[in-house]
């Protein structure tokens, strides 16, 4: 299987340039040897603009009229929606039922034709979409467009933290992982690259540990409140994964919460539960890690208010 190489994910950097914050590495006051790296202040809220971004740049022209179609549980439908409404052409985005209304009403709000389905539908429905259509459909994470536009991230922690030691960042379907992985160990092979996923949606944990893949049962992934990483690996990914990752940590469910609480009193940063584990597995899981300057990818922000109030009280 072709794995995403480095200059595709140069490639990609330019492509996103004009519609991609390049967010800043910020310090924290209670480690002296971790940066943030905050995704969560994109223009959607997360980094999942960045490969939606970098699909829609390279959408054949033919096609390109038909527009886009996806399915999502929240994050990288509005990505999706945001890239698509900047080329001027149509989305639409498949959401599992469940996933919080917050994501919902902003990929509504963007434009995007909704489609609420069972979760174990949501990948049939959007490719029905697809066949009747015509549309691209542009999956979360299986593809190679998306990862090397989210390995941007991996880029530009290098360029503003060239002697970074360890980058910790979430694993959900793996296309974050992926390309972070591809270009940090393309350009900094010495740097350690750790994924953190939920304890109760450790499917990465366990198709790494066998060498193919391990599916989780969606009732069981449905247990964590870090709803962006429920859903599971695919070949490409977990071939990238193999190949780049140097490690893999899982965080409870009390130290995802934790974690929301601390980045935001602590660090001023509204950040979800899906966006936390990183900073949770620094915070409570450091033995299981290397040492050295670590940066924490935070990977977005848009949490359920009431949901953000309990976990700051708490």
């Amino acid at each position: 299987m072709d794995l995403v190489p480095i200059d595709d994910i140069r490639a990609a950097a330019a492509d996103i340039a004009a519609t991609v914050l390049r967010t800043p590495l910020l310090r924290t006051r209670w480690d002296d040897e971790l940066w943030l790296k905050p995704e969560n202040l994109q223009p959607v809220g997360s980094f999942k603009l960045r490969g939606a971004t970098h699909a829609v740049a390279r959408l054949d022209p033919a096609r390109r009229e038909r527009g886009v179609v996806t399915h999502s549980s929240g994050n990288h439908g509005q990505a999706l929606a945001y890239a698509a409404r900047a080329a001027g052409i149509p989305c639409t985005v498949v959401v599992p039922e469940g996933a919080p209304e917050v994501k919902v009403a902003q990929i509504r709000a963007l434009g995007a034709t909704v489609l609420l389905v069972p979760p174990a539908r949501r990948l049939v429905e959007a490719q029905r979409v697809a066949a009747e259509t015509g549309a691209e459909l542009v999956p979360p994470f299986d593809d190679p467009r998306i990862i090397a536009g989210q390995g941007t991230i991996g880029l530009e922690i290098l360029d503003d933290l060239p002697g970074v030691e360890v980058v910790l960042v979430p694993v959900g379907g793996g296309g974050l992982s992926s390309g972070v992985a591809t270009a940090v160990k393309a350009l900094r092979p010495a740097t350690a690259v750790i994924g953190v996923e939920p304890l109760l949606a450790a499917d990465a944990r366990d198709s790494l540990a066998a060498g193919r893949l391990v599916p989780w049962d969606v009732a069981d992934t449905y247990r964590t409140c870090a709803d962006g990483l429920r859903t599971g690996l695919s070949e490409l990914t977990l071939a990238h994964l193999r190949e780049r990752l140097d490690g893999i940590v899982t965080v409870t469910e009390e130290e995802i919460r934790a974690a929301v609480g601390r980045l935001a009193r602590d660090a001023r940063l509204v950040v979800e539960p899906s966006g936390a584990v990183a900073a949770a597995a620094r915070l409570f899981r450091p033995d299981e890690l290397p040492a050295g300057r670590t940066v924490a990818v935070l990977t977005g922000g848009n949490v359920d208010p009431a949901l953000l109030a309990d976990l700051v009280a708490a």
